[in-house]
């Protein structure tokens, strides 16, 4: 692994770390399916307290994977996947350069 492979890899395991929770995978598939939910309406639906699905949103939000919107006396969150999904790009097109990498350098041996 290339040393700009390596560092774009340990960009990525915050985003891995969060989503390593099958409550946040399941938040996050919940938001993606639906859309903007509430916590109430996200607990409604995962067999969680609102505490523990606020908590786990939080998280989410601070990894930027989910966003929230104020609509009234009410707090929407979405799922926001797009800066993950280019950090993510980034790393496996890292690796396939390094992977050719080391192809063409094993030909060439």
């Amino acid at each position: 692994m290339s040393a700009k492979s390596l560092q774009t890899f340990q960009k990525c395991i915050p985003v891995f770390e969060t989503l390593k929770d099958p409550h946040r995978q399941k938040i996050i598939v919940k938001l993606c399916e639906q859309g903007e939910l509430t916590v109430n309406e996200i607990t409604e639906q995962l067999s969680l307290s609102r505490p523990a699905v606020s908590h786990h949103l939080k998280l989410l939000r601070q990894q930027g994977l989910v966003q929230v919107q104020q609509k009234g006396t009410q707090r929407f969150y979405s799922a926001s996947l797009q800066d993950s999904i280019n950090l993510l790009k980034e790393l496996t097109d890292q690796l396939e350069q390094d992977v050719q990498n080391s192809l063409c350098t094993d030909a060439e041996n």
